[in-house]
């Protein structure tokens, strides 16, 4: 298999990096997402699966004319924002910002919804690491000036990037924008992605796209936004892959 790919485990969910010619035809085959793909693959933990829904995503909201910026929360750094935003500068968008919120300096404790899809609690992952160690950083540690550094190596104008500091419970909504076109959720956890939900979900305009990173790999991701939607309007949830979902806000 080695041969094939190289498996990186990260206990935030399996990053595969496969050889151009083991990826799916319709992702390999797009010559302008392997171009940006190439550019913001060292800056991010995400499968080339979720990437290209990413970028899909945004091509999609610019052609239907969908109003609103685009969100992320769950920065570290900054890979799948590079994607967003060279994806954006494809296609001609000067309207649009981003709005990127991370504590920048790694991640929140875990509750206890936070299990991973084989049943064992982030604490097993997280307590035997410092924020940095070596070169494991399983904390997702990333400072603002690191991201800030890495979104310079894309050509839209730093204005356009909103970098929020601070817990989401803390920055949202009061740092939110009015109108949202793309949501992507990546804090991993349960408090962070349920309290995301809450508050952003009903600015995501009609037509946006809801990208959740973490459904499949972390129970509390998944739970956070079951109660969600069974509480609220009820959507359909398509996979990117075994963690990945997307859906449209009809």
């Amino acid at each position: 298999m080695r041969g094939v790919f190289d498996l990186f485990v990260r206990p935030f969910g399996y990053r595969v990096v496969r050889s151009r010619q083991k990826i799916d035809p319709d992702i390999c085959s797009d010559d302008d997402f392997m171009r940006i793909h190439k550019v913001c693959d060292p800056f991010t933990m995400t499968s080339i699966e979720r990437m290209y829904g990413l970028y899909k995503a945004v091509r999609y909201v610019v052609d239907k004319d969908i109003p609103g910026d685009i969100v992320e929360c769950g920065v570290w750094m900054g890979g799948s924002a590079m994607m967003a935003a060279m994806t954006l500068e494809l296609v001609g968008d000067t309207s649009r910002e981003l709005y990127l919120y991370d504590t920048f300096e790694g991640m929140p404790p875990p509750s206890d919804q936070d299990i991973n899809h084989e049943g064992v609690h982030a604490n097993a992952f997280l307590k035997p690491e410092s924020r940095v160690d070596g070169e494991s950083n399983v904390w997702a540690y990333a400072s603002l000036e690191m991201v800030r550094g890495n979104l310079s190596k894309v050509g839209l104008p730093s204005d356009r990037f909103h970098l929020i500091k601070g817990g989401v419970e803390e920055t949202i909504p009061d740092q939110s924008p009015e109108a949202i076109s793309l949501l992507r959720l990546d804090t991993d956890w349960y408090e962070s992605t349920a309290h995301e939900l809450k508050y952003m979900y009903p600015v995501l305009s009609m037509g946006g796209v809801l990208i959740i990173d973490d459904y499949g790999h972390w129970r509390g991701s998944r739970e956070a936004t079951d109660e969600y939607f069974s509480s609220n309007s009820s959507i359909l949830l398509n996979r990117l892959d075994y963690s990945g979902r997307i859906s449209i806000k009809l």
